[in-house]
């Protein structure tokens, strides 16, 4: 049976409706692949607490957790994905790549002309409707 792993994912935009994508890194699963910033979500924290914890860790930023927008499960070759992703603000800090090849900011319309993860394919699809 394949393991099922709960991550959370920040749709963080910006001032100028730019929303913050981050590229898989060459040596991570899905290598290249564009995806929201997050992470695992830990024993005994919410979703939230995983996200502004795994943003700090991920980015440097200290963000505001806002609503969700999509919850998502999707079947990989390897491991079953259950994807949150919620809205987020950045309150403190420029987002800097630590562990992505690159970051950069889009605006909704150009989303999905990037190569997307398939777990946060509903979430590109929920904010371009």
């Amino acid at each position: 049976m394949k393991k099922t792993v709960h991550v959370v994912g920040a749709v963080i935009e910006n001032d100028a409706q730019q929303i913050l994508c981050a590229q898989r890194s060459p040596s991570m699963s899905l290598a290249n692949l564009w995806e929201f910033p997050g992470g695992k979500i830990e024993a005994g924290e919410t979703p939230q607490q995983a996200l502004k914890r795994e943003i700090m860790e991920e980015l440097d930023c200290v963000i505001d957790v806002g609503d969700k927008v999509e919850d998502t499960t999707y079947e990989y070759e390897n491991v079953i994905v259950r994807l949150e992703t919620y809205k987020a603000k950045i309150t403190e800090g420029a987002p800097i790549a630590k562990e992505h090849a690159q970051l950069i900011w889009k605006k909704r319309i150009e989303l999905p002309a990037l190569e997307w993860a398939a777990a946060d394919i509903p979430a590109v699809e929920q904010l371009t409707k």
